[in-house]
This record gives structure tokens, C-alpha cells and sequence, in this order.
């Protein structure tokens, strides 16, 4: 007899459909890394000056600056 065949039955069908450890390992890590990432981010606020978050409600109020390089400052030089 051949040892190395598996026995038929559900068994062996569950064994087929479970991913391999180390991809939930790697899953959790990644899911690990997303909420701890998130968390510093919510707890330090934005890092531009000026940044606010979105607000609901009626009309913005708010400007956008406008500059002929494109909204980046100091390229005025760069012109194609």
C-alpha cells in the first residue's frame, strides 16, 4: 500500500481549502501594521500646516491658492 495517499473524505477536502499558514500569518501582520499605522496618524493630525478635515454642513468657506506652476511654489523657473 502507498502511505503517502490521503484518505478521501472531509477531511481531506478541508485540508485543501485552508491557506497556508504563513499567509495568515502575513495577513495579520499587514491588518497589525494598518491599525497601528492608522492610530499614530489619528492621534498626530495632519502634517501639512493648514490641513483640516472635512467638514459637513453648509458651503467650504475656504480658498485655494492659485499659482501659474501648477500650485507648486517656487518653480516659476521651470517652464516647458
Amino acid at each position: 500500500m502507498d502511505e503517502s495517499r490521503q484518505p478521501a473524505g472531509a477531511g481531506a477536502v478541508l485540508r485543501k481549502r485552508v491557506p497556508p499558514p504563513a499567509l495568515c500569518g502575513f495577513l495579520l501582520l499587514l491588518a497589525l501594521m494598518f491599525a497601528v499605522s492608522y492610530g499614530v496618524g489619528a492621534a498626530y493630525g495632519p502634517v501639512a500646516p493648514g490641513m483640516h478635515g472635512t467638514r459637513t454642513g453648509s458651503g467650504g468657506g475656504g480658498t485655494v491658492p492659485h499659482s501659474d506652476s501648477g500650485g507648486m511654489g517656487g518653480m516659476s523657473g521651470m517652464h516647458g
